[in-house]
């Protein structure tokens, strides 16, 4: 079951907003997790996307993680890259790749631009959409951003597929702070290569977000580190 799981609301507020004091965890902590294979969960802010993510490193990204995102989260599956490193590999945003009037004119309600790039699969894949064939793509994504000059892109993976990829902006938290930038700073500072998956925590019940609360509260059940997105900031920006 995905969304909603009950489980304790007794650090939030009545509007169900996180209390600053109630993080679960530091950005030590989330370092050592991604250090470890373990996925960490960051909400953005309650004034950007109002959105928490599960988050792991690429090469830490097994079918059973797949699973985890699919059923625990249920939000899209996607890489997120450092800008450096989707440009090595040639990717665009994707609405300067694509020549349609719907690309363009269009107003986002939580920041000027998209991060989406282009969706992949590895070529060993066969749909590209079962946990074990996104594990690869995934996986192998993570090792092609360790070393993307030594990595022919188009030899290794194929457009479009099933795998989402998002281009960091160029000066990372210092100009945007979505998701896909609070992601790679981690992994940098982790000293890992600047490949993450993120995955958006949905609430079965009311189809929306899972609130803070209920996004920290699945994090001290599994004893997972939780962070705010200021927390990130404030360490790495």
């Amino acid at each position: 079951m995905t969304g909603h799981h009950a489980g304790p609301r007794s650090n939030a507020g009545a509007d169900g907003e996180t209390n600053p004091a109630a993080t679960t965890g530091t950005v030590d902590d989330a370092l050592e997790s991604l250090r470890a294979g373990e996925p960490v969960l960051v909400h953005d802010a309650a004034d950007r996307e109002g959105e928490t993510d599960l988050i792991y490193h690429a090469d830490s990204v097994t079918p059973e993680a797949v699973s985890r995102m699919r059923n625990d989260a249920g939000g899209l599956v996607c890489v997120a890259l450092g800008h450096e490193t989707a440009d090595a590999f040639d990717l665009p945003f994707y609405t300067d790749a694509i020549d349609h009037p719907a690309a363009g004119d269009h107003e986002l309600g939580y920041d000027e631009r998209s991060s989406f790039s282009l969706t992949v699969n590895h070529r060993d894949t066969f749909t590209g959409i079962t946990d074990t064939d996104r594990s690869l793509t995934i996986r192998s994504l993570g090792e092609a951003a360790a070393s993307p000059t030594a990595t022919d892109f188009a030899e290794t993976f194929r457009v479009p597929g099933h795998v989402h990829l998002l281009k960091a902006a160029p000066d990372l938290l210092e100009q945007r702070a979505g998701h896909t930038e609070l992601g790679v700073a981690l992994a940098d500072e982790a000293d890992l290569s600047p490949a993450v998956v993120v995955c958006e925590m949905l609430d079965d019940e009311t189809g929306e977000a899972r609130t803070p609360a209920d996004a920290r509260a699945y994090a001290q059940r599994h004893g997972f580190t939780y962070l705010e997105g200021r927390d990130v900031l404030d360490r790495l920006a």
